[in-house]
């Protein structure tokens, strides 16, 4: 997955600021990103806090750790199982 130009807090300040009242395609225009994104983003985060944000991202890389070790040790699994399959 590409990498963002923006931290996890970056996005939730820039939430904030339009929360606070500050107009969209303002905020977007001098952060230089579009309107799409920015709604992606609310999707996202929007009535996280930055820790919680942190705590999301935390989540989210023990998550893909773990798939990682399940596809290993099926993988595993499926070779020993042909294996043992075979005649000797």
């Amino acid at each position: 997955m590409r990498k963002s130009r923006f931290s996890e807090e970056q996005m939730i300040r820039l939430l904030q600021r339009v929360d606070a009242g500050e107009a969209v395609k303002g905020v977007c225009r001098d952060v230089g990103i579009s309107e799409k994104t920015y709604y992606r983003w609310k999707a996202k985060f929007g009535g996280m806090g930055v820790s919680e944000a942190r705590r999301l991202r935390e989540l989210e890389e023990e998550n893909r750790r773990l798939k990682t070790a399940v596809a290993e040790l099926t993988l595993d699994k499926q070779v020993l199982k042909d294996a043992l399959s075979r005649k000797w």
